[in-house]
């Protein structure tokens, strides 16, 4: 039985054509996939897995480009469509059958996506603070290189001509803020040292390309979807306006929204709210069925 302590290890799935998947994962039970957001890793969810792992098998893959899984140079590899076929021949792989999804940020599309092409795989979704899921207008496409910069989040790919300064940045960033061991550790995972000696993060240029001209091409939610949704919103999230969580209640006839303390990682920012919300919503499918 995988344990809370091996939530920390990394593993590796082959997946085709010399692919590979960086996964962590802990506990036993019904499986539960964990899909970090845009340039994170899977260390985010330690303290959701650990939090479930008495009840739940977590979990939780590196997507490409990302932390250690594959990262293929060309950034058309990360349309969130092909996304979603690696996380399906990762679950064929593991044998995981049916699956609980809890998905963050930008990686809401690719979930949403993955229910489309897989209906019968996930038994519920539990979306939190998504971002980047439908379709950007091609007008913002010049203006991309101008976005890299002025998001935080991606200031911490780098490079940073060594540790400190890396550390230095990272505790200006939200998702760090109180720089806790936790926040340390996930930061540290994140990132790798250059033979140069500077220090850069793990997800790749090609990705950060490749998701950015995805979100102008395909949208993420325009049909019905059946699947058992949980929305949560962070009271300091990024869907503060009606016009944003709109196609959640147009497409998710079995949505539930859920508004829960902290920003725009509230699995970090205050990880018991979280934890608590998404094991309350998960009680509903004890015996297989959801009650609503």
């Amino acid at each position: 039985m995988p344990t809370v302590a091996s939530f920390a290890q990394v593993q590796q799935q082959p997946l085709t054509d010399g692919m590979t998947m960086a996964y962590r994962e802990c506990g036993t039970g019904t499986p539960i996939v964990m899909l970090h957001g845009l340039a994170d890793q899977s260390l985010v969810w330690q303290s959701l897995a650990t939090y479930l792992s008495d009840r739940y098998r977590c979990f939780a893959p590196d997507l490409r480009g990302h932390g250690d899984s594959s990262k293929p140079p060309n950034p058309t590899a990360y349309q969130a469509q092909q996304l979603a076929d690696d996380l399906e021949i990762c679950c064929q792989r593991q044998q995981l059958g049916a699956v609980h999804v809890v998905a963050h940020s930008w990686a809401a599309k690719i979930a949403l996506i993955w229910a489309q092409q897989a209906p019968a795989r996930l038994q519920s979704l539990t979306l939190a603070d998504p971002f980047f899921v439908n379709r950007l207008s091609p007008v913002f496409r010049p203006t991309f290189p101008l976005l890299y910069r002025a998001l935080p989040f991606l200031r911490a790919m780098g490079p940073f001509p060594d540790w400190e300064q890396a550390q230095t940045m990272a505790q200006t960033m939200k998702q760090y803020r109180g720089w806790s061991d936790w926040q340390q550790a996930i930061f540290r995972a994140g990132m790798a040292p250059q033979p140069d000696g500077q220090w850069r993060s793990k997800f790749a240029i090609a990705a950060r390309n490749g998701v950015f001209a995805d979100v102008v091409q395909v949208a993420g939610l325009t049909v019905p979807l059946t699947i058992p949704t949980l929305l949560l919103l962070p009271t300091q999230g990024l869907n503060r306006m009606a016009w944003q969580t709109r196609p959640y209640y147009r497409y998710l006839p079995q949505l539930e929204s859920r508004s829960i303390p902290g920003h725009h990682w509230p699995h970090l920012a205050d990880p018991d709210a979280f934890n608590q919300a998404v094991a309350a919503f998960l009680t509903r499918f004890t015996d297989g069925y959801p009650r609503f």
